[in-house]
């Protein structure tokens, strides 16, 4: 018997984004599958219900892939797939499997030799290296940094001097309540001539996507508090 095929469903980014996150190729897709993998069923079914779904909610089988899901591995996901049955991954944000636990769903996939195929849809990352204006030709995305405040200074150091070095853009984020904070220690630690973008709420109404240097952010400073958003560092 053949086996499914994996469709990677991205979800939007933010609040009433979905005209900006949803293609008709996957309204399409996810009226053909009854059966996903994702990290909240809850907030799942709604993004389910803003593409446009079809099919009555009551008839799909939704796996929790929650992170109190994760410890028996992913195997316990892939009945439906084994079977011939096609199945949509769906992260909390944006696209599955980038800076997201649903890569070791993917993962698993291809040693099982499951078809893995990713629809397009809102990235974070991309989005913000798109509008930066850094080179989108080498970066290096880092995800969180240290939390220790000598580690994360540190870090921050080590990321302006690869950008410098390499002319590589250098991207990361934090968790949003401590993004205020991030910020202050990265006007502290940069060189005032070191190229800093700040990418918040992207795809939100009150988005803001700006980039200038550290000295000129220090004239006035956003409030990123608790605002989803991914700092990006070059030096040209």
């Amino acid at each position: 018997m053949p086996k499914g095929t994996l469709y990677l469903i991205p979800v939007p980014l933010a609040d009433n984004a979905a005209a900006k996150s949803f293609t008709p190729y996957l309204v399409e897709t996810i009226n053909q599958i009854k059966e996903y993998i994702v990290e909240n069923e809850k907030t799942a079914r709604k993004f389910l219900k803003e593409a446009g779904l079809k099919i009555p909610q009551s008839e799909l089988v939704i796996h929790d892939y929650g992170k109190h899901k994760r410890e028996s591995g992913p195997g316990q996901f892939f009945t439906g797939l084994e079977s011939g049955k096609d199945v949509g991954l769906m992260s909390e944000a944006g696209c599955p499997g980038i800076a997201d636990p649903g890569a070791d769903i993917v993962a698993e996939a291809h040693k099982r030799g499951i078809k893995v195929v990713p629809l397009v849809g809102p990235s974070s990352i991309l989005l913000a290296l798109m509008a930066s204006g850094f080179n989108g030709q080498s970066f290096t995305f880092h995800g969180y940094l240290p939390i220790d405040k000598a580690q994360r200074s540190k870090r921050i150091k080590e990321l302006e001097s690869h950008a410098e070095r390499f002319s590589q853009t250098q991207l990361f984020i934090e968790t949003p309540f401590r993004n205020n904070q991030m910020l202050e220690e990265i006007l502290r630690t940069c060189n005032p001539k070191t190229r800093l973008c700040i990418a918040c709420n992207i795809t939100a109404e009150d988005e803001l996507i700006k980039t200038q240097s550290a000295g000129d952010w220090k004239k006035q400073i956003p409030d990123l508090h608790k605002k989803p958003t991914i700092f990006l560092l070059f030096h040209s």
